[in-house]
């Protein structure tokens, strides 16, 4: 069974998605909206699947000030997202992150994982990416069964998914571009890397407009969306056009 470890800050406004309220119509309190309803569809995503969920969240000592919030704790915020969208939230593991930076954190948790608890393959996933499925994570499984290494690429070189089956050196290993930084690494330590399809994360307003757009299509053609999210661009009145020189903007209805 492969350990997924959704790595997650409060959605908290002025911190969660800061950039994407700087770069698309969304205000700060709708940018943190946005992170609440992906992360409930990534926990939800990973409790369908094969894998096992472990919510690893920043306390306030290891977060920045916008997010410090003194009358709700990181562990209440996000346990507040997982009760909503978990089917069982009391079969799920929350730990506190521990490092300086992402790498760190995301090293420190899969170093734990394969060495200390012995698992036999452990993943990092961000809450970013609400197209990560069921289906997703058991394929991703799947890969790590006969790879050591399995990424999941995403857009501006980053990556959605990112599991091991051993480890691999994580200082600074998720540093831009993520998606070469990591496979460097894995060949540093003579890991064999596999690969998942490329799946979209949201970080900036270019982001934002792939998202809506791809949910709206799936939505018409009768696919599965993910949920929360798929909610909250409906809720929102967002949709995209394109201008004369084929630029994609993010407008409201």
């Amino acid at each position: 069974m492969t350990v997924v470890a959704v790595l997650v800050d409060p959605p908290r406004p002025g911190h969660s998605l800061s950039r994407l309220a700087q770069t698309s119509p969304l205000s700060e309190s709708e940018a943190a909206d946005l992170v609440e309803a992906m992360l409930g569809d990534t926990l939800r995503a990973v409790e369908r699947s094969g894998g096992e969920l472990l919510v690893n969240y920043r306390p306030d000592d290891l977060l920045p000030e916008p997010a410090v919030d003194p009358d709700e704790s990181p562990e209440e915020s996000i346990r507040a997202v997982a009760d909503d969208a978990l089917e069982s939230p009391e079969a799920a593991r929350f730990e506190v992150q521990v490092g300086s930076s992402f790498s760190a954190r995301a090293g420190n948790t899969v170093t734990h994982l394969l060495r200390d608890e012995g698992v036999q393959s452990a993943a990092v996933v961000r809450g970013d990416a609400p197209f990560v499925l069921r289906s997703t994570i058991d394929s991703a499984a799947m890969k790590l069964r006969t790879n050591d290494v399995v990424l999941g690429p995403s857009t501006d070189g980053r990556v959605y998914f990112a599991g091991f089956k051993a480890p691999i050196d994580f200082d600074g290993a998720f540093v831009s571009p993520e998606m070469e930084t990591l496979v460097d690494r894995a060949n540093d330590a003579d890991r064999d890397v596999g690969f998942m399809q490329m799946q979209p994360t949201v970080r900036a307003g270019s982001d934002l407009a792939t998202l809506v757009s791809t949910i709206r299509s799936r939505w018409q053609a009768g696919r599965v969306v993910p949920e929360r999210t798929a909610e909250f661009v409906v809720d929102n009145g967002l949709a995209v056009v394109g201008d004369a020189d084929d630029e994609l903007r993010v407008v409201r209805d």
